[in-house]
């Protein structure tokens, strides 16, 4: 047992569908970072505080911070942040990592100037309430979010995400769900993204970029 950040304990030896999915030898995600994430590089400066929400195998965390950000990566499965910190280390970048349950995970208050969510798509509505409440409360005034997820029609492309349509997003939900915050950017659209195994071929999307105001 260890004790996470916010002082709870966190048993690293108990095993989950995700360290599970997680300990083949690749990167089920791949290593790149995730495409629509970097299209948003322009919005990024050094030394920016940055939270990547449920990152996996880190493609993403260590990717922002190669961009020169401070970044806490965080995960449920510590095998996925093992493969994390080793890429980590092959590519030479600083990046803090905690293992973390969502659903009981303590979010801070105003604290990072940016929350990458890139198909974080694992929980039903009311967790995924908690953690869209938590990730708009992580974030400082003028803060921005990187949502990327994938929409109900993904269930017929079959290409990746969770087959429960309840799991999925729309324009129409994030508005909604982010309507305190300042919509900078917010579009649907069909498009091929080639993210390792996990996620292949043509993909039925909806990005977010939005500020805390």
């Amino acid at each position: 047992m260890s004790n996470g950040k916010d002082g709870k304990a966190v048993d690293q030896r108990v095993p989950n569908s995700w360290d599970q999915r997680f300990s083949s030898a690749d990167y089920v995600y791949g290593t790149e970072p995730n495409a629509f994430l970097v299209s948003h590089a322009h919005r990024l400066r050094p030394g920016m505080s940055a939270l990547a929400v449920a990152d996996g195998e880190g493609r993403n965390g260590v990717w922002l911070a190669g961009q020169g950000l401070n970044v806490l990566s965080i995960d449920a499965s510590r095998v996925g942040l093992a493969k994390a910190r080793d890429l980590a280390d092959r590519l030479g970048v600083n990046i803090d990592m905690e293992v973390a349950d969502l659903s009981a995970w303590a979010w801070p208050q105003d604290r990072f100037d940016l929350v990458a969510a890139i198909f974080i798509q694992f929980a039903g509505p009311p967790l995924r309430d908690e953690i869209f409440a938590g990730m708009q409360r992580a974030l400082k005034p003028g803060g921005l979010l990187l949502l990327q997820g994938y929409r109900p029609e993904q269930l017929a492309y079959g290409t990746g995400g969770p087959p429960d349509a309840t799991q999925l997003y729309t324009a129409d939900l994030l508005r909604e769900a982010f309507a305190g915050m300042r919509i900078l950017h917010l579009a649907e659209h069909d498009s091929v993204i080639n993210e390792g195994r996990g996620h292949a071929g043509m993909s039925a999307l909806v990005d977010l970029v939005a500020e805390k105001q």
